[in-house]
């Protein structure tokens, strides 16, 4: 198509601009994309085939598994498998990390964690859902199998991070730390397209998502923010699907906010697999990512599922929000 940029031609256009660039990046990148076509394309036909619904089991946070939780965790794996790049995954869904052993995924020079499919609860109900992926250089020798530390590392040392968000449109969005990128898919010729290039949010936005069912387990601090928003006459605005309602608040400007509670101090978000890649992207359009204290990306992991509070958007809000955090 005249005019139109695909995601695999913008990949390969700026692979000067990754460190150390050789390929493999812009590969993994692309293979990122391919898979999500095909969880699209799933997403897509639920309702139509038996691929929605609970798949009866949990995952390591103890949540029920939706049956497409389980296929899009299966076709990300197979995907980074397959393409060499990649010497281990770690996903939300899995108990421990996965260690590619093949000969050709021990020579890979990248991990990725990753949340497949984020906001799976919305799926049975048509909301928009998605899946974040942070990608790693390893630490370990190439050559050998990944081991935990390759994984154990602050969100400083993220080499790319994105989502893909499934809804009326599907994008996806990602950063290398060279600004951030949007690429909908167009369904009438299977490509992700350049739609919105150098994604900048604003300062200060005039939306805010919360549970706010939460509301009396918080920080005093959180309370004191909700109610001048209200007073402020703000827009309240929160679907539950962490991608979807992060996207609204990187184009309008807002924040999300995931305070830790008297029941979950830490909150219920995963470092790895959530905070740090929506950080990285948030930082590169101009706004931040904080627990409250710290910024998220200089959190030291020391376990594949750690959780922390998390606030994230438009830079002044969640300024704000740290201030009565820490008043």
């Amino acid at each position: 198509m005249i005019g139109v940029t695909t995601l695999d031609e913008f990949i390969i256009d700026r692979q000067d601009d990754f460190p150390f660039a050789t390929g493999d990046l812009s590969r993994l990148l692309r293979d990122i994309g391919f898979a999500a076509k095909i969880v699209n394309r799933e997403v897509n036909k639920a309702g139509l085939v038996d691929i929605t619904g609970a798949a009866g089991s949990e995952n390591i946070q103890g949540e029920q598994q939706q049956k497409l939780d389980v296929f899009a965790d299966q076709v990300f794996i197979k995907a980074l498998r397959s393409g060499g790049e990649v010497c281990g995954i770690a996903s939300e869904e899995n108990d421990d990390f996965v260690a590619f052993e093949d000969d050709l995924a021990r020579n890979g020079k990248y991990v990725v964690a990753i949340d497949p499919l984020d906001g799976s609860s919305n799926i049975d109900v048509n909301v928009s859902i998605g899946t974040i992926f942070s990608i790693y250089r390893r630490k370990s020798e190439k050559g050998t199998i990944a081991n935990l530390q390759d994984f154990l590392q602050a969100g400083t040392e993220q080499v790319a991070g994105g989502y893909v968000l499934y809804g009326s449109s599907s994008m996806l969005v990602y950063t290398t730390g060279a600004g951030v990128n949007g690429f909908t898919l167009d369904p009438s010729i299977g490509e992700f397209c350049l739609s919105h290039p150098s994604m900048k949010t604003a300062a200060k936005g005039k939306i805010y998502s919360m549970n706010e069912g939460n509301y009396y387990q918080s920080h005093k601090g959180i309370q004191t923010y909700l109610d001048n928003c209200k007073k402020q006459q703000m827009t309240a605005r929160y679907i539950g699907s962490l991608v979807a309602d992060f996207h609204r608040n990187l184009i309008k400007g807002g924040v999300y906010l995931y305070p830790g509670t008297s029941s979950a101090p830490n909150g219920k978000l995963r470092l790895l697999y959530e905070c740090n890649p929506l950080a990285f992207l948030i930082e590169q359009a101009g706004g931040k990512a904080t627990d409250g204290k710290r910024r998220i990306m200089e959190i030291q992991p020391s376990e594949l599922h750690q959780r922390c509070p998390y606030f994230v958007g438009s830079k002044d809000m969640v300024d704000e929000i740290e201030g009565l955090l820490n008043a």
